[in-house]
């Protein structure tokens, strides 16, 4: 397996509360930045393209 490159959102800023995204071979791999080294999540890049469409879209809200 090749080494994943991660990156977080730029509107992240300098906080650690984030999912990192680094992208695998015919996948898109998750992390959380405050453990690293614990579980990916990895789907589809047609999951992905759909759930970042429905974000575009206004389909999910971000709890306040």
């Amino acid at each position: 397996m090749t080494e994943l490159v991660w990156r977080k959102s730029s509107r992240s800023g300098s906080s650690t509360n984030c999912v990192e995204v680094a992208r695998a071979t015919e996948m898109i791999a998750l992390r959380d930045s405050k453990d690293p080294e614990g579980g990916q999540l990895r789907v589809g890049e047609s999951q992905w393209g759909a759930f970042l469409k429905g974000l575009k879209n206004g389909r999910f809200r971000c709890a306040e």
